[in-house]
């Protein structure tokens, strides 16, 4: 466990298996963030990231745009050509609500209703940064993870994972009419929010 930059350096000349930022116990910033993936990508570790989602009228959003964060870690191929992410979530209204909102902040956006549909269209656009629903990662049979692995992407794409179990999908049709936004919030601490993530960082982990 680290808390600085210098104890991120400090450890990843120890080449750790992934970097893994889990910021439950406060908010943390895009410059930290874009200091960390620069790290890991120099020394080829790959990086997940978890995250929370949330959803409220604009007035009661008490969240970051979840586009700031991630426009921080998503990077580019060169100033010429914008990041494009790779989005993975079943439900239209969330999907709409994050794409709307990352393309406002100049990112291209992709985005398939599972991982495998993920799998297929990775291969056709080759994402700067991945960002999917926890709940949909394969646990057990090929996904994403293993695309990236396969074709030495894993190490330089980063990975963002959010839990959206606080949500009432009731209410996920005000997010289309623009009654409400989505808000970056503490991400679930539920045992299958918990093992779930143990299982991906396995994944990412093994050689």
């Amino acid at each position: 466990i680290v808390n600085s930059r210098e104890e991120v350096d400090a450890q990843i000349a120890a080449f750790p298996a992934a970097l893994f930022v889990d910021p439950l116990t406060g908010p943390i910033t895009r410059t930290a963030l874009q200091s960390l993936r620069q790290a890991a990508v120099a020394a080829e570790v790959p990086v997940l990231v978890t995250a929370g989602l949330g959803q409220a009228t604009r007035e009661a959003a008490y969240g970051a745009d979840p586009a700031v964060l991630l426009k921080a870690l998503a990077p580019r191929d060169s100033e010429q050509h914008p990041p494009r992410v790779l989005l993975i979530e079943e439900h239209e209204e969330i999907a709409v609500a994050l794409t709307q909102t990352l393309e406002r902040r100049g990112m291209q956006v992709a985005r398939a209703a599972t991982d495998s549909e993920a799998v297929d269209l990775a291969g056709r656009m080759r994402p700067n940064l991945v960002v999917m629903d926890l709940m949909q990662v394969r646990r057990r049979r090929a996904g994403i993870i293993d695309w990236l692995r396969a074709n030495g992407q894993l190490n330089r794409t980063p990975l963002v994972v959010y839990t959206s179990a606080g949500m009432d999908h009731a209410d996920l049709p005000l997010l289309a009419s623009g009654e409400t936004v989505l808000f970056l919030a503490e991400r679930s601490t539920s045992d299958e929010v918990q093992s779930r993530i143990v299982d991906l960082l396995a994944k990412i982990g093994t050689n």
